[in-house]
This record gives structure tokens, C-alpha cells and sequence, in this order.
């Protein structure tokens, strides 16, 4: 193992050694990966304050080549970034490797948008009340945006907060997850040796109480966006008061298997929906819900498929599935396998922990009221439950308080649309997994996963400005 990293915390792009430190500790072997600085009460009150005292507000020109030197850097850095992802959250080299190109997209992508004026006009003698004016709109970035982040894209997460964020103007402060720190300060490092300036963006970790409750309560900051549980989102919305806040939360997201579907095509999709990034996404497919008449031909080339997935040490290239964040999340998993069998479901595949290591586990004749049907378990689970037809899909995949992302397998227009107007969810993928998505594309949910608030290159950088509207004569 190399010699672990100790990381300061960045106060408007000042290291802050910090007395306190998070120790950040490797799920595989638990060998210390590496330290950060925790700040204290005094140090947000410093971050909060150099960040509106600003400086020059940087051109379009400016932010798209920051960013684009962040690219480039990022690029050329991708392996020890990816090594880092694997040894502080136990991902697999694989994805972590994936990770980092997704990354590349949301700065390539932010760098294209930071050149684009959306503004509009609109010519004012288009009614009998009307006069010879011109109506004019442009947008103004936030004074300032809290971005809090969590541990299962180390990376990309924090990129999807960062890079929109610089695009629009915006000064951001970032509070990563205590579990995966590293990697997002060495992120916030990389774009300001791009060129971004200190007072457009700052890191800082520390506990609940001393850092990131006052951070949200605080007036000054104008939003909060956040990714993370349900939980801990509607505490957050309790908590912040009046201002903006987008809410990117959890899902139980299904994968709908028809009659008429492309079963090798399903059997592929189901184990790259259950067990990429170890289950450790808020799209990762929760349920397979499989037509009765298929569930045999599709359950038999499913299990084949999963033999596929080896798990094990994340650092080996030939692993597919690397550990859960801990041995607790894995703990968790397990006993959620275990209440399912108890509950009469049938072990296909899978099912034994090894510490923070959780098996690709499959699960038939799972009971539609079982706690890993209907609550996110977060980890490479995959539960299957029979379903009579497309209606039986749509109500079974609406009965849970979740509705970020699902997908549909299907040969039939007329099934595909019928999921699509009938389901309660942000996104319905046709023949694709659940979280397919580009990283420009609006993304969120409904009910318990999220207010509405669609994230991507795009919209982010909306939600992350205001329109101001004015007029002249014309």
C-alpha cells in the first residue's frame, strides 16, 4: 500500500492545516488511506466571508478555460485519481476508472455551456397594449452556494456540484462525505491549479454540529444542493430556512422485464443495474420486476450472467464488484438477504459477506412487502418479484415512496409508452438500465427522491443563477 496522504482543508483556496483530522481508512484491508483537516466554528465563519468578499468576476471566456485546463488535467492524472476512489471507498478499479471519464464529461460539458448565452428577447408590440419596447433577459450567478456531497461517486458527484457551479459564476463552498474527504480536496486542488480563483471556491470538512448545520442555516448562502438519503435531505430542508435547495436523493428504481423482452438483453441489464459500483447508486436497480410468463427463462440466464461479476479486492483488475463504503453498510445488506429468506425468497446466487465485501446477490420468489422490496438497500442486491402484466409493473413500481429512475424491457412501442406515462419517476430508460444518463441531460426525481429539482450540466447552472429581466425602447 502507498504511504497514506494527509490533506488540508481549502478556505477560499488557502490550505488550512487544521488541529483536528478525518482519518480515512481503506473497506478492503482497512489500512489508513489517508487524513483531512477538520475546521472549526471560527474557520466557516472565515470561509463564508472571503468567499462575498469575491474579486473580479471572471468572463465566460474565463470559466470555460478553467475549466477546460481542469480537463486536461484531470486527464492526465485519471489513474492516480482512480486509485485514490478505489482505496478510500472500495470501489472496484473498474469503475473508478469509469468514474474519472464521467468526471471529464461534466467539465468538458460545463466548459461548453459557461460560452452559451441563454438569454432571450421579446419585442413588446406583439399585443393592442403593447409599445415600442424591447423586453430583455440575462442571468446572474448566486452570491454563494453550499454544496454537500456523498461517499459513493467520490468524484463525480463533487464534479456535477463544482464544475456547473464555476460555469455559472457561482462561488461555491463544498463539505464532502466524511467517509470519501480525498479525493474531492485533490479535485478542488486540480481547478484552482487550472487558474479558478480562492474566493470562487472552497473545501471544508468538520462535524455536523461545528460545520455543516451552520453552513446550511446560514443567510448568506443562497443554496444548498445536496445528494444523499431521503433522510438526511428533508433534515436539511428543516434546517436551511428560506432558500433554494435541490435535493438529489435516494431511489428504489425497477427494472420491468416483459413478456416480449430481449432476455439476454434483460439478464445483461439486471446485473449492470444490481451490481455496477458495487449497488452503491441512487439509480441502481432495486427490483427486477419479471412478466410470469418469462420469470424461469429470464431467472436461469440472469444467475448465468452474474457469474460473471467477481468480487473481491477492489485494486485487482479483475474484480467487477469492489466492497460497500463499510463493514456496516454490509452488515446491513446481509441482514436484509437474511429477513428475505426468512420471508420464504430463495437464494440464487450470492448472499455471503466477507467484512465490508458483499457478494452480488440474487434473490427469486421475493415477497412484495420484504424490507430489500421495498426500502433502499444499498448495495449489489437484487431481488426478483413476478409480475402479471404491464399494469401489475406500473402499480408494483409506484407502491414505494421513491421516484427517481427506472427502465423497461420491451420490444412493444405501445408497453414502452404505457410504462412511460404511467410510472412516478424522474427518468423511464427503454432497453437501458436505470441510471443511464449523459452527464448534460436533466436528472432527478419525485417524492422521496428529490423536490423536482432536475441536476445535469444544464440545469444545475440554472438553478445555480437568477434571471433578471429589463427593458429598453425600441
Amino acid at each position: 500500500m502507498p504511504d497514506p496522504i494527509h490533506l488540508p482543508s481549502y478556505l477560499c483556496g488557502r490550505a488550512h492545516a487544521g488541529e483536528e483530522r478525518i482519518e480515512v481508512f481503506n473497506p478492503w484491508d482497512n489500512s489508513l488511506v489517508g487524513t483531512a483537516a477538520a475546521i472549526g466554528a471560527a474557520q466557516v465563519e472565515e470561509v463564508i466571508a472571503g468567499t462575498l468578499k469575491a474579486g473580479p468576476p471572471l468572463t465566460r471566456y474565463d470559466r470555460s478555460t478553467i475549466l477546460n485546463k481542469a480537463r486536461e488535467l484531470l486527464e492526465a492524472r485519471k489513474e492516480e485519481f482512480a486509485r485514490l476512489i478505489t482505496a478510500e471507498a472500495g470501489l472496484c478499479l473498474r469503475e473508478s476508472r469509469y468514474e474519472v471519464g464521467r468526471a471529464n464529461d461534466v467539465l468538458a460539458f460545463s466548459a461548453m455551456e459557461a460560452l452559451r448565452d441563454d438569454g432571450q428577447i421579446f419585442s413588446c408590440d406583439i399585443s393592442p397594449t403593447g409599445k415600442a419596447r424591447k423586453i430583455f433577459t440575462t442571468r446572474e450567478p448566486l452570491r454563494l452556494v453550499l454544496a454537500i456531497t456523498p461517499f459513493n461517486h467520490p468524484l463525480n458527484q463533487v464534479a456535477h456540484k463544482l464544475a456547473p457551479a464555476i460555469a455559472a459564476g457561482a462561488p461555491m463552498i463544498l463539505k464532502p462525505s466524511e467517509k470519501t474527504p480525498l479525493t474531492a480536496i485533490r479535485l478542488v486542488e486540480l481547478l484552482h491549479e487550472a487558474g479558478l480563483p480562492g474566493w470562487m471556491l472552497s473545501v471544508v470538512n468538520g462535524s455536523l454540529d461545528v460545520v455543516t448545520k451552520p453552513l446550511i442555516r446560514d443567510e448568506r448562502v443562497d443554496l444548498v444542493t445536496f445528494t444523499g438519503s431521503a433522510k438526511i435531505g428533508k433534515e436539511i430542508a428543516a434546517t436551511a430556512g428560506y432558500k433554494k435547495l435541490c435535493l438529489e436523493l435516494g431511489g428504489h428504481s425497477p427494472l420491468i422485464v416483459l413478456e416480449d423482452a430481449d432476455l439476454d438483453l434483460a439478464a445483461k441489464l439486471a446485473c449492470e443495474g444490481c451490481f455496477r459500483n458495487s449497488g452503491q447508486r441512487c439509480t441502481a436497480v432495486r427490483r427486477i420486476l419479471v412478466h410470469e410468463k418469462v420469470l424461469a427463462e429470464f431467472t436461469q440466464r440472469f444467475v448465468k450472467k452474474a457469474k460473471e461479476y467477481p468480487a473481491g479486492d477492489p485494486a485487482d483488475d479483475a474484480t467487477l464488484v469492489g466492497t460497500v463504503i463499510d463493514e456496516a453498510a454490509a452488515r446491513s445488506l446481509e441482514a436484509a438477504v437474511r429477513e428475505a429468506e426468512s420471508r420464504g425468497a430463495k437464494l440464487l446466487h450470492g448472499g455471503q459477506r466477507r467484512g465490508a465485501l458483499m457478494e452480488p446477490t440474487i434473490l427469486g420468489d421475493v415477497p412484495r412487502d420484504a424490507h430489500l422490496a421495498t426500502c433502499e438497500c444499498f448495495g449489489p442486491l437484487a431481488p426478483i418479484i413476478a409480475i402479471r402484466d404491464v399494469e401489475d409493473a406500473i402499480e408494483l413500481s409506484n407502491a414505494t415512496l421513491y421516484g427517481l429512475s427506472s427502465g423497461v424491457v420491451t420490444e412493444s412501442l405501445p408497453h414502452a409508452t404505457r410504462v412511460i406515462k404511467g410510472l412516478r419517476v424522474g427518468t423511464v430508460n427503454v432497453n437501458e438500465i436505470p441510471g443511464y444518463r449523459l452527464e448534460l441531460s436533466p436528472f432527478g426525481g419525485v417524492k422521496d427522491s428529490g423536490l423536482g429539482i432536475k441536476e445535469g450540466v444544464i440545469e444545475a447552472m440554472k438553478f445555480m443563477s437568477t434571471v433578471k429581466t429589463f427593458s429598453l425602447p425600441w
